[in-house]
C-alpha cells in the first residue's frame, strides 16, 4: 500500500462532511472531477472502498467512517501547526468566510467588520449574504450570523452587536388618513406592507408587552422580500411596515414616518456569531471572536427617544 497524498485526504474529508462531491468541490474550490479522481486514487492506495456512491447520495463505508473519525482531529492539528508556523512573525493570517443575512451585513460591516479588517491586515474576510437559513459547514463558511433562535443547537455562539428592536411605521400622511393602530389586532383592518421569507412563508409580525405575546397576520397591497423595500413602501404611503427601528430612525426624526405600537415592540436579543466547534477554531476566526467580544454589545447602536435601537436581519 502506497501512502496517500494529503490533498486526497482533504478531498475525502470534504466529500464525507458535505455528503456531496459537488459541494465538496465548492468548499475546496476545485472541480467535481478533480475531487472524484482524488477520492478514487485514495481508495486505490488504501485498497479499500471509503464511500458508497449512487446517482442521488454519497454515504460512508465502515472503513470510510473509521478514517473520517481519525482524520478530523489529525488534519485540524496539522492546520493549527502550519498556521502557527506561518504566523511566527506575530501577525495573524488567514481567510475567513462569513454567512450573514443582508441587513445584518449592512449593520455589522461598519464599523465592526470593517474595523476588524483594518486591525488585522493579514486576514482577508469574505462575506456572503443570504436571508434564508443555510448549513454553513456544507456551504464552506467558517462562521455565520443569525438571531439566537435560528442558530443550530450543535453550534458554538457568541453575541455580536446590540439588542434588536422592531418598529411599526407608516408615512405621516397615511397615518392621518387611516389612523394609528392602538393594539396589534387593529392591524387586521389596516393596509400593510408584508414580508415574505426566502422559504416562501409570509412573516407574521411579532409583538410582546409584558407576559402577553401576539403574532399578527397582516394584509396589504405590497409584499416584498427585503426590509429596505418594506421601508420604502411605508415612505411611499402604501401602508404600515414592520421594520428594524434603526433603519426607520432617520425618517422618524425628520417626520417622514410615524411609529405605532411602541410599547408592543421591546428590544430583543441581537445577532449571534456561530461556528461549528471550539476545537476547530482557526487563528483567524479566533481573532474575529476576540475582536467581537472586545467591542462589547453596544457596537453600532444609537439612541432614539431614550430607547436602544439597532438594525437587525
Amino acid at each position: 500500500m502506497s501512502k496517500p497524498d494529503l490533498s486526497h485526504l482533504r478531498a475525502f474529508m470534504a466529500v464525507a462532511e458535505c455528503s456531496s462531491f459537488r459541494q465538496a468541490a465548492k468548499v475546496l474550490e476545485l472541480s467535481p472531477s478533480a475531487i472524484s479522481q482524488a477520492v478514487r486514487t485514495l481508495e486505490a492506495r488504501l485498497e479499500v472502498p471509503l464511500l458508497l456512491r449512487s446517482t442521488r447520495s454519497v454515504a460512508l463505508t465502515q472503513a470510510g467512517a473509521q478514517l473520517l473519525e481519525e482524520l478530523r482531529p489529525a488534519l485540524s492539528h496539522l492546520d493549527d501547526v502550519l498556521t502557527a508556523v506561518s504566523q511566527s512573525g506575530g501577525e495573524t493570517r488567514g481567510h475567513l468566510k462569513l454567512n450573514l443575512p443582508r441587513n445584518a451585513a449592512t449593520q455589522l460591516l461598519s464599523p465592526l467588520l470593517s474595523g476588524f479588517v483594518k486591525a488585522h491586515p493579514g486576514i482577508s474576510l469574505e462575506i456572503t449574504t443570504q436571508d434564508g437559513l443555510v448549513d454553513i459547514v456544507r456551504e464552506g463558511h467558517d462562521a455565520g450570523v443569525r438571531f439566537p433562535e435560528a442558530v443550530p443547537r450543535d453550534m458554538v455562539a457568541v453575541p455580536i452587536g446590540p439588542r434588536q428592536r422592531f418598529a411599526v411605521v407608516a408615512s405621516s400622511a397615511f397615518a392621518l388618513t387611516h389612523g394609528v393602530p392602538k393594539q396589534p389586532g387593529d392591524l387586521q383592518q389596516a393596509p400593510c406592507v408584508r414580508l415574505r421569507f426566502p422559504s416562501g412563508v409570509l412573516y407574521r409580525w411579532q409583538f410582546r408587552r409584558g407576559k402577553e405575546a401576539v403574532d399578527a397576520s397582516v394584509a396589504g397591497p405590497l409584499t416584498v422580500d427585503d426590509q429596505r423595500l418594506a421601508l420604502q413602501g411605508a415612505l411611499d404611503g402604501l401602508g404600515w411596515a414592520y421594520v428594524y427601528e434603526a433603519m426607520a430612525t432617520p425618517h422618524l426624526l425628520e417626520g417622514r414616518l410615524v411609529q405605532a405600537l411602541v410599547d408592543w415592540c421591546p428590544a430583543e436579543p441581537g445577532f449571534q456569531l456561530y461556528y461549528p466547534s471550539r476545537s476547530q477554531v482557526s487563528p483567524a476566526l479566533r481573532a474575529l471572536i476576540d475582536w467581537v467580544l472586545a467591542q462589547g454589545p453596544q457596537v453600532h447602536s444609537e439612541r432614539y427617544d431614550d430607547k436602544l435601537v439597532a438594525e437587525s436581519p
